[in-house]
Order: structure tokens, then C-alpha cells, then sequence
């Protein structure tokens, strides 16, 4: 597994939020192919989303070497 104690606890908090502020950066556990996103004022179904501040830059490196090349951040439809 990437995230470490810390980051586990991080995300856990994390889905307990409604929604993630304007701009921040995630991954939609369930839509990897959609590469990382930016939240812009829609809901994000919390319980799937990773938020990238949630966790550590190496760990967040780490899952995006993983991911198909097409994860550049991707402007998601309000």
C-alpha cells in the first residue's frame, strides 16, 4: 500500500467532508482512467475521491507514476 499511517487517517477525515474546495486537486478511486481532477462546485461522491493535500508529494507522485500517462489535471464538468 502507498499511504502510510498518517496519510490513511488524512483521507479518512477527508471523506467525512461534503465537498472539496474550488480547485483542489483529487483522484476518483473508481474513474483512475479520468487521471487527476480539480474540483469545480459539484459534489464529488467523498467516499471515492483522494484528495491530493491529503497526503504526502511523494506518496501523490507515487500513485501517478501508477496511473495511465493521460494523468494531467483534467478540468471536470461543473
Amino acid at each position: 500500500m502507498f499511504l502510510s499511517d498518517d496519510e490513511t487517517a488524512a483521507v479518512a477525515t477527508a471523506e467525512t467532508a461534503t465537498r472539496l474546495p474550488e480547485g483542489d486537486e483529487y483522484l476518483d478511486m473508481e474513474q483512475l482512467d479520468q487521471g487527476v481532477q480539480r474540483a469545480h462546485h459539484q459534489k464529488i461522491p467523498m467516499g471515492r475521491a483522494l484528495p491530493k493535500k491529503s497526503i504526502h508529494e511523494n506518496t501523490w507522485n507515487k500513485i501517478l507514476e501508477q496511473l495511465p500517462a493521460r494523468s494531467e489535471v483534467n478540468a471536470t464538468v461543473a
